[in-house]
C-alpha cells in the first residue's frame, strides 16, 4: 500500500539529490555529457577562497538570524499568549509578514533602505544620527539581510512559541506562583525548560530555511557589494548558471546539504535531551 508513496518520494527527492551528487563528481561542460572526475571538484572547492568566504557568510547569516528570531519570537509569543485582548486580530497581523512572497519582501526592503529617500535613513536623521548605506556597506550588509529575514520570520517563531506555551500544564505555574516565584525565576526555571522542545522545533524549521537562503539576497544585493553577501547559495548559482560550471556548483550544494542534514540531526538529538 505504501509503494506508490515510496516511489513518489524517490522520484521527487532521491533522484534529484543523487543526480546532484553525480554532477559534483563530474566535469560538466555546456553541450557535452558529464565526464566523471572523482573528487576533483571537492578538492578544488577546499582550495577556493571564495568557497570559504561563502561558507563563513552563510554560517554568520544563519547564526545571527536564528538567534534573533528565537529570542524575539519567544518574547513576542509569550506576550501574546498572556494577552486575551484581540488575540485573533493580532494573530492575523502576525501571519502577514511570512505569508508575503520573497519578491515583495525584497522590493519593500530596497525601498525602505534606499540611502536617498528610504524611511530608514529618514528615521535616523530624525534621531540625529548620520545616514547609513544599508545594502551597500560591506561591513554591515550581511547583518542588514539578517534583519530583513528576522522581520519576516520572527512572527512565525512567535506563533509556534505561543501555541507551545498555551499547551503547557497550568498547574505548574499556579504552584510556582503560590511558592512566591518571581517573573524571571518562573521564566528561567519553569517556562523556558518546558518550552525547550517547542523552541528546538522552531529552530529546526528555521535552520532548513536559513541555510538555503537565496531569494532575498539575490533581490536586494545579488551578493554585493563585491562578495560581502555572496553566500554559498549565491556563489553556487553564479558558478552554475552564469559560468555553466555545473559540476563545481553541485559540489558546493552537496556540501551545503550535508551541513543542513547535520544541523537537523544535531537539533533532533537536542530535542530528545530537552523533552519532558
Amino acid at each position: 500500500m505504501v509503494a506508490p508513496a515510496v516511489l513518489f518520494a524517490a522520484a521527487m527527492i532521491v533522484f534529484p539529490f543523487g543526480y546532484a551528487v553525480w554532477l559534483s563528481l563530474s566535469e560538466v561542460a555546456l553541450g557535452t555529457p558529464p565526464r566523471f572526475t572523482g573528487l576533483n571538484n571537492y578538492a578544488r572547492m577546499l582550495a577556493d577562497a571564495e568557497f570559504w568566504n561563502g561558507l563563513r557568510l552563510t554560517l554568520t547569516l544563519y547564526v545571527v538570524s536564528l538567534a534573533a528570531q528565537l529570542v524575539l519570537g519567544t518574547w513576542l509569543g509569550l506576550l501574546l499568549a498572556r494577552s486575551d485582548r484581540a488575540r485573533g486580530i493580532v494573530r492575523t497581523v502576525l501571519i502577514s509578514p511570512f505569508m508575503l512572497p520573497p519578491v515583495v519582501v525584497g522590493m519593500m526592503a530596497i525601498v525602505i533602505l534606499d540611502p536617498s529617500f528610504g524611511i530608514a535613513n529618514w528615521l535616523l536623521g530624525r534621531a540625529g544620527l548620520p545616514p547609513h548605506l544599508w545594502l551597500s556597506d560591506p561591513d554591515t550588509v550581511i547583518l542588514t539581510v539578517a534583519g530583513i529575514d528576522t522581520w519576516q520570520w520572527t512572527p512565525f517563531v512567535a506563533l509556534i512559541v505561543m501555541g507551545g506555551y498555551l499547551s503547557l500544564p497550568g498547574e505548574l505555574f499556579e504552584a510556582a506562583e503560590m511558592d512566591g516565584a518571581a517573573g524571571w525565576q518562573r521564566f528561567r526555571r519553569i517556562t523556558l525548560p518546558l518550552l525547550g522542545p517547542t523552541l528546538v522545533t522552531a529552530a529546526v524549521l528555521r535552520s532548513v530555511d536559513l541555510l538555503r537562503f537565496f531569494d532575498i539576497i539575490y533581490l536586494t544585493t545579488q551578493g554585493g557589494p563585491g562578495t560581502a553577501s555572496t553566500t554559498l547559495n549565491i556563489l553556487a548559482y553564479r558558478r552554475g548558471f552564469e559560468f555553466y560550471d555545473l559540476g563545481y556548483a553541485s559540489a558546493m550544494m552537496v556540501t551545503l546539504s550535508a551541513i543542513v542534514f547535520a544541523s537537523v540531526l544535531g537539533f533532533a538529538r537536542l530535542r530528545q535531551a530537552v523533552s519532558w
